[in-house]
């Protein structure tokens, strides 16, 4: 008897517990096919970082053998949602491609890690987040160098960010390749990062805020975001460049642990 060919609506718990029984590579590939707009989906959501770096099409492929290695290390039984388990692990596998590419000037790393080092340093003299002009003063620049800086290295900064809060993820739920369950510490873990990245978006400001919820929750482009808030593309990015800088050094302590 032929059997039909799964689509996402049809994988359902049967169809998984087929494929852990069988290891047909047919059925596995179709589960890739069914999923694999999510990567697409991902790969877009990313564009921005590396769209003057790395082409689509190889940032899709990278992509797609995580989706592959997702499909064969599932485990329903964990009572993670295969879409959660695969994302995480397309994003990663994403993550590490463009690092390895070493698209980041030199200069730009030392801009980067000077702002952060300053940032961080000031935060802890101050007892609160300083302000642009703060950070600009203590780097001996004036505020239009501080936003060039902030604009040069956006790429940068947001791709750390996403890559220490990916391998935080990665840790909780019990969801590295070495286990074997759901666990409450992992669900205790989750609700903790969540909890955590909430509270870096309450300490910024009001501007700020909206930026951080029109990209990561919306999912509008910096340019439609620039154009929500008046303000030119650039301006958006500088904006937004701030907040992922102001979310990762409150957020230090917690992502180190």
């Amino acid at each position: 008897m032929t059997r039909t060919m799964v689509t996402r609506a049809t994988i359902t718990a049967e169809v998984w517990e087929d494929y852990l029984a069988s290891r047909d590579q047919d059925l596995r590939n179709e589960i890739v096919v069914a999923f694999s707009d999510l990567v697409k989906m991902i790969a877009l959501r990313m564009r921005g970082v590396y769209k003057n770096y790395a082409q689509l099409d190889d940032v899709v492929n990278q992509g797609i053998i995580a989706l592959i290695d997702a499909v064969e290390k599932y485990d329903p039984m964990r009572n993670i949602k295969f879409e959660t388990f695969a994302s995480i692990k397309v994003k990663g596998a994403i993550i590490d491609y463009i690092r390895s590419q070493d698209w980041i000037p030199r200069r730009l790393r030392k801009l980067s890690g000077d702002f952060e080092q300053v940032y961080g340093r000031l935060c802890a003299e101050l007892d609160r987040q300083p302000t642009n002009a703060e950070v600009a003063a203590a780097m001996n620049l004036t505020a239009e160098q501080l936003d060039r800086v902030m604009e040069q290295t956006y790429n940068f900064n947001v791709l750390s960010y996403e890559e220490v809060v990916w391998q935080k993820l990665n840790t909780v739920g019990d969801i590295s390749e070495d286990s074997v369950e759901d666990s409450p510490e992992g669900r205790l873990m989750e609700t903790e990062l969540y909890q955590q990245l909430a509270g870096a978006v309450d300490k910024l400001n009001e501007r700020e805020r909206t930026v951080i919820s029109l990209y990561y929750y919306e999912k509008l482009k910096l340019k439609e975001i620039a154009e929500v808030l008046g303000v030119s593309e650039s301006r958006a990015c500088q904006i937004h460049a701030a907040a992922i800088v102001k979310m990762k050094s409150t957020m230090k302590d917690y992502i180190a642990e």
